[in-house]
């Protein structure tokens, strides 16, 4: 039954004959472990296609919704941990693997005639592979990716002469829904096809022109590509997975709080393989900034585009090529020393990964009243003299509370005295204001100053707007309307802000007003509702 099978495959698609011939095709005498990067390069590919579908099943391609749907794969589907880390660290492990594929090439001189195109391809490769890191990075949509994002965006804009047209082709001079969109496109759309294009085209110029043979090796007999290569090929598959299981296993992939424009105490960090670019553009400041940013990696990229046209002298053996070896050296040092510098000269900033939270965070806890008085602390600078090494005033953190009232009476005739002026708020305010502090404890203090500046200032539209006559949440306010508790289960962020334009459209009967916001509060009050736990 299995020839007649395999005799009707072939006569009707010819892959059963295709297949032999892929495996029995001839590799020199000198083929071994030195040349299982390109079927590992391959694997990683593989398996990003495959991570990077499973999560766009449960993926919602919007800011808003990218975020919490990010959290429910870290937290609630199953295997999605497993599936998030996969994509996350095969996307490092891919670099690292083309990269020293390259560098495998690039030491055994494989690129030279009539080898020239194919290590064009590949170069085209490797820059494809960085840009999904970067296209990518921004797709969770929390402040590491917004940030560092900005960062990138902002590179890129340098560019002379192309830095308007690539600024307008990422969406304008901010990030927001237009870059994410445009930014998610790439990283599925468009960047996929183009791998796998000239993934084909690289496969078959291997094939054409053979595997590379060692100098003195072209005379000898060579072997079947199949079964001794495809065994070290698969082995050196097999421990590329082992360690792709293994981090995403023991390493967890952070997921940072919601992407806040407004939070510009963030100290971005792009990934570790952008890591040198970044460290690099400190050293050329101010009107030296465009040879960091564009000069210096455009010549790099044009540098190994002229590899083959450089060198063209005849083949030799590797213990000869002391020169390519020095100029890999001399790169691999210069790279891990602007990396190290990087990491050493970035400020460490606590991240908080969410995925790690039992339930809502602090601040989520808090009333709207609660938490728009996180919004009025800040906005009335009161961290300028009661936080820090060196407070001017109490620690408004200690269990020693003074009451509502007394907060308020403070707030408008501070005590003979103090340096403090009088707050400049309104009555409900500074209720709100000294509601806050009064939940205020040493113990929870980091997460309510952690609390995102949007989601604090949704909160201060909330209670100018009133809503709470009708809405109830965290059980304050009143229940003429439904509760917000939960909301983001129940809508999606278009739904809510189509609600507030005309509610009678989305809600017939309903009481509520229509509600004319501004692009920037409308925005701050559906990530304020949204993250109602």
């Amino acid at each position: 039954m299995i020839p007649r099978s395999l005799d009707w495959l072939e006569e009707r698609t010819g892959l059963p004959s295709a297949v032999k011939h892929f495996m029995d095709e001839e590799v020199p005498a000198s083929a071994g472990w030195h040349q299982v990067f390109g079927s590992v390069a391959l694997f990683c590919f593989l398996v990003q296609v495959f991570t990077g579908v499973l999560l766009a099943m449960n993926y919602a391609p919007t800011p808003g919704e990218a975020y919490n749907s990010v959290k429910y794969i870290a937290t609630e589907l199953t295997g999605g941990r497993m599936i998030r880390g996969l994509h996350h660290w095969g996307a490092s492990v891919m670099i690292v693997v083309v990269v020293l594929h390259m560098i495998q090439t690039f030491v055994w001189g494989a690129y030279k005639r009539p080898r020239e195109a194919t290590w064009i391809l590949g170069v085209f490769l490797l820059l494809l592979t960085m840009a999904y890191g970067l296209t990518g990075y921004l797709l969770p949509w929390d402040n590491r990716a917004y940030w560092g994002t900005v960062v990138a965006t902002q590179i890129a804009a340098s560019a002379p002469g192309a830095g308007e047209y690539v600024t307008q082709l990422l969406g304008g001079e901010g990030i927001g829904v237009v870059t994410f969109a445009r930014f998610y496109a790439i990283h599925v759309l468009v960047l996929p096809p183009f791998t796998i294009l000239l993934i084909a085209l690289h496969v078959y110029l291997v094939r054409r022109h053979g595997v590379t043979p060692a100098p003195g090796d072209e005379t000898k007999p060579k072997k079947r590509f199949y079964p001794e290569q495809v065994f070290k090929d698969t082995v050196a598959i097999f421990v590329t997975f082992a360690i792709l299981f293994t981090l995403a296993a023991a390493v967890r992939v952070p997921l940072e709080r919601l992407a806040d424009p407004t939070d510009t105490s963030y100290i971005p960090r792009p990934e570790w393989y952008f890591l040198f670019l970044f460290q690099l553009l400190k050293y050329f400041q101010g009107s030296l900034e465009l040879i960091g940013s564009t000069v210096l990696p455009g010549l790099a990229v044009l540098g190994l585009m002229m590899v083959p046209f450089v060198d063209r002298g005849r083949m030799t053996a590797i213990r000869q090529r002391t020169l390519a070896m020095g100029v890999v050296a001399l790169a691999a040092l210069g790279w891990t020393g602007l990396t190290v510098a990087a990491i050493r000269s970035t400020p460490p900033t606590p991240a908080v990964d969410v995925t790690l939270m039992e339930g809502p965070e602090s601040w989520q806890q808090l009333t709207p009243d609660e938490l728009a008085g996180i919004g009025y602390f800040r906005r009335e600078a009161c961290a300028s003299c009661h936080t820090g090494d060196k407070k001017l005033g109490p620690d408004l953190a200690a269990k020693n509370k003074r009451t509502v009232e007394w907060m308020i009476n403070h707030f408008k005739n501070p005590r003979p005295g103090s340096n403090m002026p009088a707050v400049q708020l309104t009555g409900a305010q500074m209720t709100g204001l000294a509601r806050f502090l009064m939940k205020l404890t040493p113990e929870n203090a980091a997460a309510m100053d952690s609390a995102p500046q949007n989601a604090a200032e949704g909160a201060m539209i909330y209670q100018a707007q009133h809503c709470n006559v009708c809405h109830q949440v965290n059980g304050s306010g009143m229940k003429t309307g439904p509760s917000l508790n939960g909301v983001a289960q129940r809508r999606t962020r278009d739904w809510l802000e189509q609600h507030f334009v005309d509610p009678q459209k989305m809600s017939p009967g309903t009481t509520m007003p229509p509600y004319k916001f501004s692009s920037r509060d409308m925005d701050r009050i559906l990530t304020y509702v949204l993250a109602i736990p």
